[in-house]
């Protein structure tokens, strides 16, 4: 007898039905499972509900009476009527990119991703990130979704790694994803808790000030990346100083009058540098470094004054 129901569900969500799909499978007629849907069916033994196995559609038609029929939502179906058994929430398909990664790295798997370290990773990481930095700035909306996929591939990686390392440095994806959310939902009180509202500069005060007392860092250039390119390095470093106080170099006489303009000038310092063998970014680089230095030095100056002042 033909099936009389094809009832789609997820792999990577077993047992998450809706309710037209609880009404199929409480209608009384009998239950089967193609392999695909073989993680729902357990779901529904486990429940008590009968369901039979079945390695095709062929077999399920054999089967007495109007069977309804378990089957993978990745899966075409032809049936008198399908019903979507499992809504999908955004985002589940981030379960399908775990589950990829787990039998790339598990035995049976693909052996160059078998022997990837956090250390051989490292600078793919760097190269997914400037390719999708390029695509953005390139506005190209399906290089964009590609590139950031990449990204995503070298979160869940990496993740993946250190799920399988020693006790004391082992971490998964959902510990990524929980301290993620946490950190997102501690630092948006105005959104999460009763801040109440704020424009923007408030939300970036409020957000420096939480992650302050979160970190309890002593040094104002902690935190900030030495192994981003000097130019970003020295900017996230002015951009604290000067939200912390501390001194920011003297800003050149800029003559120029937009930034494509800028850019032309800096262009025209990195062909005369060039002339002379020096190396722009290593010139920069020990620049920020000394003004890194001159910072901590401030900072440590000012809190032995802070200290020195407080009353016995």
């Amino acid at each position: 007898m033909p099936v009389a129901l094809a009832l789609t569900v997820s792999s990577s969500l077993p047992g998450l039905l809706g309710p037209a799909s609880w009404r199929a499978v409480s209608s009384g007629a009998p239950l089967a499972a193609l392999p695909g849907a073989a993680a729902t069916a357990e779901v529904l033994r486990a429940e008590g509900w009968a369901v039979t196995d079945v390695p095709d559609t062929a077999a399920a038609e054999a089967l007495p009476g109007e069977v309804v029929l378990l089957v993978p939502d990745d899966e075409p179906i032809a049936a008198p009527s399908v019903v979507e058994g499992t809504p999908r929430p955004a985002g589940a398909r981030l379960l399908d990119v775990v589950a990829v990664m787990d039998r790339l790295r598990s035995p049976g798997g693909c052996p160059w991703d078998a022997e990837q370290t956090h250390a051989s990773l490292r600078g793919y990481l760097l190269e997914e990130a400037h390719e999708a930095y390029d695509a953005i700035v390139d506005d190209d909306a399906v290089g964009m979704r590609e590139e950031l996929g990449d990204v995503l591939l070298q979160v869940v990686f990496h993740a993946r790694v250190a799920a399988e390392a020693a006790a004391d440095r082992r971490f998964d994806v959902d510990d990524v994803a929980g301290d993620l959310v946490d950190k997102l939902v501690r630092r948006h009180p105005h959104v999460f808790g009763d801040a109440g509202p704020r424009d923007v500069a408030q939300v970036e005060a409020g957000w420096d000030e939480i992650k302050k007392a979160e970190k309890q860092r002593t040094s104002p250039t902690e935190g900030v990346s030495r192994s981003q390119p000097a130019a970003s390095w020295g900017a996230a470093l002015v951009r604290r100083a000067g939200r912390a106080g501390l001194s920011t170099p003297p800003p050149a006489e800029l003559t120029v009058r937009s930034p494509e303009e800028l850019g032309e000038r800096l262009l025209a310092v990195v062909a005369a540098a060039e002339g002379r063998g020096w190396d722009v970014e290593d010139a920069l680089r020990e620049a920020v470094r000394r003004y890194a230095g001159e910072l901590d030095a401030e900072a440590a100056a000012a809190a032995a004054t802070a200290s020195a002042d407080r009353p016995a």
